[in-house]
């Protein structure tokens, strides 16, 4: 079940995100170094600004997914976690496919993806093209890559 996150899943979210990130191999420091970009705020689960989704299975949050509106017909997928034992079993391209069709629904003519450079097959897989690079927040110096996918409605 894909679900509103709710407030007080904030905490959840955010742990949830640096296991994900971890998953990669990433030593503590980095992981550390990302936790202020990873960290879910309530604020943000409340803004009008944010939508938030949660995969839920059997009273277990597997995974979440962030859409930032960046304009009336342009949106970014800020987050995009899964639960480290369910990386490759599909739950991140539900999750992705949920943001499209949510993004798209909501007038979205297209949706960017700031990528881990683990993520980016993924990305590409899935129908986005990379447009550009752009800076890390939280390690300086880091580049990442940026796709675009544009949404039907």
């Amino acid at each position: 079940m894909i679900r509103a996150a709710t407030v007080g899943e904030a905490d959840t979210l955010t742990e949830l995100a640096l296991r994900s990130k971890a998953h990669w191999g990433y030593s503590e420091e980095f992981v550390a170094a990302c936790r202020d970009e990873l960290t879910v705020c309530p604020a943000d689960l409340e803004s009008q600004r944010f939508t938030y989704r949660v995969l839920e299975r059997d009273g277990a949050v597997l995974g979440f997914y962030s859409l930032e509106r960046l304009s009336e017909d342009e949106f970014e997928l800020e987050a995009l976690f899964v639960e480290p034992s369910c990386i490759g079993s599909g739950l991140g391209r539900e999750l992705f496919s949920h943001a499209v069709a949510l993004a798209g629904a909501l007038g979205g003519q297209s949706m960017l993806i700031q990528s881990d450079p683990h993520a980016s097959e993924f990305y590409r897989g899935a129908g986005a093209r990379q447009v550009g690079m752009r800076a890390s927040d939280s390690i300086s110096g880091r580049e990442l890559p940026v796709f675009e996918i544009a949404l039907s409605q």
